[in-house]
């Protein structure tokens, strides 16, 4: 439902020189065209044709006239030059990643056969050979590790108390924030969907939401078990919330590109503006209503134990979401139809150019005004949109908070169940159909044509039901392989998760700095810039991998 945008005027052609009039232009290849040829004489459409066109292809549109008389002319797509496979950097990607993987496989297996370990180990560190073989031998004893080195035994204990299932899906989300973050390899599906849908890029900051509310449900039931207070707990709540808006606001903030930080140009809303908003939240609303002993519920319905006992909470989440969809769909945006989600600009004909956003960015422009947002959202790119439009605005912010009281239910079920990974996996299993059945009804399964589209810039709800979905069956697979089955140790992701905001915060500052960025002999190469935009992630990974190593985290 977009206006027909001007391509170019084809002059007529020279009859006396038997040459054609030509003209050339560049085109889109994300989505299917629809070409419409006009005549510069009473402006009537003389054809149409809709093609979806490939990447650095060649194509030529051949009008010829068939009739002078009634100006019936013919229009036929010719390919010069076929597209390429854009895929291919991609394939080979995989398959290196895979290579590496298997050798990493291998060289573990090996490391199991005593004379390859003892030789590796002579080799690495000669004058350690007797004292490991002495420890093969069993030579050191319990009570000798502990005096000798109390830390690791300490360390690892905590770290066995962890959700390495956790763990590991945060860091499955940043790692592909940060490489999206950097680029993506310039694909199409790797960058934020323009509006209504969804591709990869939109699938991993609602994960982290989810993932930060099931961690607020273990680390305050862990720390009310062990008997700190809760206004200490409270304090500690706000302080984190605090520094995370404070680090988002003066650290990461996109308009540094607009020249030097200044109150005038300063971005408000953000990524870790909206993580340390909605921890607050439902952070201090956990903290309200939770217990030190989770044991079983004496109540009517015990298999609701998890649920029941925390009604408030329940009704709280269900005003604050009312108020969203009385502000969404009641609220008076001049100049714009009521309850209008779509993307102003060309969308929908042209018809509502600045009502990008509907209420929610009417709320924003109004709160916090046009230069306090962000300058150029996705909108723009299709359907060149003009207004600011912050993705991480006020009114979407209600729904964050709704997806990270999902991922505290999560939570809450892997304390209330603990033991018992059956109970667990269904319950994860029954709430991912129930997000997905309410997701099917909200959309009608339909991109466009629903009661409420999937919107990353809105964070509508059926985004964020549709999120909570696959962060609940996700969830559940990383659950069973790591904790449940042990098949799996988490690794690579396991490192990142257990640094996240020290490995966001960096991919952030660091971005445009070597190694993580180098000018580009072809900056239209996916392949050179699908190489350096894993090269950038890789080093993180292993730069995380390293911190851990050396049991270095960075805590708020």
């Amino acid at each position: 439902q977009c206006l027909y945008q001007f391509l170019a005027f084809v002059p007529p052609s020279n009859e006396s020189l038997r040459k054609p009039g030509t003209a050339s232009v560049m085109v889109d290849t994300q989505h299917p065209l629809t070409l419409l040829l006009n005549s510069s004489v009473g402006d009537r459409d003389l054809c149409k044709t809709q093609y979806h066109f490939g990447e650095f292809g060649n194509y030529s549109l051949v009008v010829k006239t068939l009739s002078t008389s009634n100006q019936t002319v013919s229009c036929d797509l010719i390919i010069n030059e076929g597209p390429i496979n854009s895929y291919l950097p991609i394939l080979f990607a995989f398959l290196v990643y895979m290579g590496i993987l298997a050798l990493l496989i291998a060289g573990r297996l090996l490391m199991k056969i005593d004379p390859v370990r003892n030789w590796v180990y002579k080799k690495l560190n000669p004058r350690a050979t007797d004292r490991m073989i002495n420890s093969e031998l069993g030579s050191p004893n319990t009570t000798d590790s502990i005096n000798c080195d109390p830390a690791p035994q300490s360390w690892s204990s905590g770290s066995r108390q962890r959700l390495r299932s956790l763990d590991t899906f945060r860091g499955l989300s940043l790692v592909i924030m940060v490489f999206v973050n950097y680029g993506g390899g310039k694909y199409w599906f790797f960058k934020h969907e323009s509006w209504n849908g969804l591709t990869v890029a939109d699938l991993v900051f609602p994960w982290f939401v989810f993932i930060m509310g099931t961690s607020i449900a273990l680390a305050l039931g862990s720390m009310l078990r062990w008997g700190s207070s809760k206004w200490k707990m409270l304090r500690k709540i706000i302080w984190r919330s605090f520094v995370l808006i404070l680090l988002g606001i003066i650290v990461v903030n996109p308009n540094y590109c607009l020249g030097p930080l200044s109150w005038d140009n300063l971005r408000i809303p953000g990524v870790l503006q909206r993580l340390g908003f909605t921890y607050l939240v439902v952070a201090a609303l956990e903290l309200l209503f939770t217990r030190a002993d989770s044991g079983t519920w004496e109540g009517r319905f015990p298999a609701l134990q998890d649920i029941l006992p925390y009604w408030p909470q329940w009704i709280f989440i269900l005003v604050l979401e009312t108020i969203w969809l009385c502000l969404t769909f009641l609220l008076p945006v001049p100049d714009c139809p009521r309850g209008y989600l779509g993307p102003g600009g060309i969308g929908d004909f042209g018809k509502y150019p600045n009502c990008t956003g509907g209420a929610a960015g009417y709320i924003d422009r109004l709160l916090l005004g046009e230069k306090h947002m962000y300058q150029h959202p996705s909108s723009g790119v299709i359907y060149q949109s003009t207004m600011p439009y912050d993705p991480e605005g006020i009114l979407g912010t209600i729904n964050s908070i709704v997806m990270a009281f999902l991922g505290l239910q999560a939570g809450k079920i892997t304390l209330f169940y603990k033991d018992q990974p059956k109970q667990i996996m269904s319950r994860f299993i029954i709430w991912g159909i129930v997000m997905g059945v309410i997701s099917a009804i909200l959309t009608k399964c339909s991109k466009e044509e629903g009661f409420i589209p999937i919107n990353k810039n809105l964070w509508s709800i059926s985004y964020v039901t549709t999120m909570s979905c696959f962060a609940f069956i996700l969830l559940l697979l990383i659950y069973y392989l790591v904790d449940v089955k042990k098949w799996w140790s988490g690794a690579p992701f396991l490192y990142p998760g257990m640094n996240s905001i020290l490995v966001y915060i960096g991919h952030q500052v660091f971005a445009n700095y070597f190694p993580f960025k180098w000018k580009m002999q072809d900056s239209q190469s996916h392949a050179e810039h699908l190489t350096q935009n894993l090269t950038a992630t890789t080093l993180w990974v292993i730069i995380s991998y390293i911190l851990y190593r050396k049991r270095i985290f960075w805590k708020i």
